[in-house]
């Protein structure tokens, strides 16, 4: 395979893992606090599925974490393109 050909299928594989990442959600199951976290390695983002009060239907949104997380990803991303690079 050509280092092209190594080049794009890393953006392809890490396309996909960066966006399966950033939007999976992790279900945190409390006896009085069910809620998905979404996000991965930061969570940039909680929706509220239930409290002590009852059901409940809530967004909490960090853009901040969000672009941090982006900006890691994209660096480990670059990382990976060099040593594709570098070992041809």
């Amino acid at each position: 395979m050509s280092v092209w050909g190594r080049v794009l299928a890393v953006l392809t594989a890490w396309s996909l893992g960066s966006t399966l990442g950033l939007t999976w959600g992790f279900r945190r199951d409390w006896p009085d606090f069910v809620h998905d976290v979404h996000g991965l390695p930061l969570s940039w983002a909680t929706h509220t599925l239930s409290t002590f009060a009852g059901p409940a239907d809530f967004w909490n949104v960090d853009l901040f974490l969000l672009a941090i997380d982006l900006v890691i990803w994209q660096v480990a991303l670059a990382v990976a393109l060099l040593v594709v690079l570098k070992f041809k």
